[in-house]
């Protein structure tokens, strides 16, 4: 099997329209689908945040029902030589950076939460992995 990336990932959350208001005004991410009450899909560079409702998404039959509880985390990347900007960015909007990690590779990423209490994570695209 030759997987080039991981296409798109899921959060679950409750509150959809609080959640639509963090990722698509504060964060910039144009939505691709939104149905109130089920989901909202977002545009991430070249992959896509998926956001659903949990209590709509477990009783699915197509796809399979999915769904998770609590504090759940993912990361965007953005280019090595943004980093520092974007991590500026986002203190000037206001959202408290949570942690920031100094890896074994030298590079770093930093942490904050979206408003249904996700851990997010921004990363450089070099030096947090090994190639």
């Amino acid at each position: 099997m030759n997987i080039l990336k991981i296409k798109e990932t899921c959060l679950y959350v409750q509150n959809l329209e609080q959640v639509r208001s963090f990722y698509e005004h504060t964060l910039g991410l144009p939505v691709i689908s939104y149905l109130p009450g089920r989901h909202l899909f977002f545009k991430a560079g070249s992959s896509v945040l998926l956001i659903f409702n949990p209590d709509d998404s477990s009783t699915k039959h197509n796809p399979p029902p999915h769904y998770a509880h609590g504090k759940q985390h993912f990361a965007f990347e953005v280019p090595r030589d943004e980093y520092e900007n974007v991590k500026t960015e986002i203190q000037q909007k206001g959202i408290r950076i949570t942690d920031v990690v100094k890896w074994p590779l030298g590079g770093e990423s930093f942490y904050f939460e979206d408003p249904a209490g996700n851990v997010l994570e921004i990363v450089p695209d070099k030096n947090i992995w090994p190639d």
